[in-house]
């Protein structure tokens, strides 16, 4: 992808994976547009970085996603990579009867029902441009349930399914569909957890986007780092012991969550 002439759109845009998304792919010389639900961080990121484009708008919601492509679409004509990278992920116990239906389901319709609105809400436009792209977020989670995530670790592997069922049918097309699939990543995703994870387990967001940043320009469709080639491979020759292993941390949330 030539991302210096490129107009890309990232949802989630203010925080995390996004937010140094942003720094690095002003860097490039790319026309950046950013969405998110706060618009004090939406604010916050446009005076650190004044060339970027805010659009307060919501994922979860069908009508913000309406409303932001009507207005994407007549600001800038020439969109032609769309990011979908806004998520959530909550630590959960499946067997807490005070958790509503309708909050149960919040990662889903963020993480995954967002994801697909987003991409046939915009699609018909990205298939009018010359060349253009599609990134959309998974996780090295989308190769094991993690016991922890649950809701989180679904979504993440229906991202995967639906990203690659897409990538076949756009194969004859001038969209390229990507996938992101980070592995942990030190972001404000996990802010707020009572099992915190370990630092040295963790990857540094500049070093992540780094990759995708890397895989853009060579047109390589997975974008994903030496650690979760090896949280893929372990996912088929010892996949108990890998559910096993990250069942722990459910055991130690449970625990802590007693005490809390």
């Amino acid at each position: 992808m030539d991302l210096q002439n490129s107009t890309i759109l990232i949802t989630g845009g203010s925080s995390g994976i996004g937010l140094e998304m942003v720094k690095q792919l002003t860097e490039e010389g790319a026309t950046i547009i950013i969405t998110g639900r706060n618009l004090d961080a939406l604010n916050k990121t446009k005076a650190q970085y004044p060339k970027v484009h805010i659009f307060q708008s919501d994922v979860s919601k069908q009508g913000d996603i309406e409303q932001l492509y009507k207005d994407v679409r007549e600001q800038f004509p020439r969109l032609n990579i769309i990011v979908n990278n806004a998520g959530a992920m909550r630590l959960l116990n499946l067997q807490d009867s005070s958790i509503d239906l309708e909050n149960i389901t919040r990662e889903i319709n963020i993480n995954l029902t967002g994801t697909v609105q987003m991409v046939h809400q915009f699609l018909p436009h990205l298939l009018q441009q010359t060349t253009s792209a599609i990134v959309n977020v998974s996780s090295g989670i989308a190769f094991m349930p993690y016991s922890v995530a649950p809701i989180y670790s679904a979504t993440k592997a229906g991202v995967r399914a639906y990203t690659q069922a897409l990538r076949l049918q756009l194969q004859d097309t001038n969209v390229k569909v990507f996938e992101m699939i980070p592995p942990g990543v030190n972001t404000n995703l996990q802010n707020g957890w009572i099992v915190q994870p370990k630092p040295s387990q963790m990857m540094d967001v500049d070093k992540m986007v780094h990759v995708v940043v890397k895989s853009l320009k060579n047109d390589t469709l997975e974008m994903k780092p030496f650690m979760v080639n090896v949280l893929k491979t372990m996912s088929r020759i010892a996949p108990g012991m890998l559910m096993k292993y990250g069942h722990k941390e459910f055991e130690k949330f449970k625990a802590q969550s007693k005490t809390a």
